[in-house]
């Protein structure tokens, strides 16, 4: 998996001052600052570990992601490596964690998918984008 160059320095960034740097994300074309978490998962092709930063947002003990690729019509790698491996790794400003994943549908990925606009409006214009190819999923991680 090819990562780019923003998501590598983002994560390295992350890792080096435990989220000191990087947790409060400012992305240029959406204003204001977004939660980021880094989720490692293990590439299901290579075995090995991959890192993504991801915007997150809580409900209750879970955090919550969506799988949005910034609106491409398919999966992201992470994603994909998930499903096929649901044990995770997470980071969270200097917490480093294990936790489940798990794909949210029905009523409770309408309410959760709610909330996340309050967290990153956005999500609702990449569904738009891929609206008739997919449905952007909607992931619940459990801590272990």
């Amino acid at each position: 998996m090819v990562q780019s160059d923003w998501a590598r320095e983002h994560a390295e960034s992350y890792k080096a001052t435990g989220g000191a740097d990087g947790h409060m994300w400012n992305k240029l074309s959406a204003p204001g600052s977004y939660p980021c978490l880094l989720l490692t998962t293990m590439g299901r092709k290579s075995g090995e570990p991959r890192v993504a930063p991801l915007v997150y947002g809580r409900d209750g003990e879970n955090y919550i992601l969506i799988a949005s690729r910034g609106g491409c019509p398919t999966h992201p790698a992470w994603y994909l490596n998930l499903i096929a491996t649901p044990r995770v790794q997470i980071q969270v400003a200097d917490d480093i964690f294990l936790a489940l994943a798990e794909s949210v549908t029905g009523d409770e990925r309408r309410r959760l998918w709610r909330m996340m606009m309050t967290v990153y409006p956005k999500f609702d214009e990449y569904q738009a984008k891929v609206a008739g190819i997919r449905e952007i999923p909607l992931i619940k991680l459990a801590r272990e």
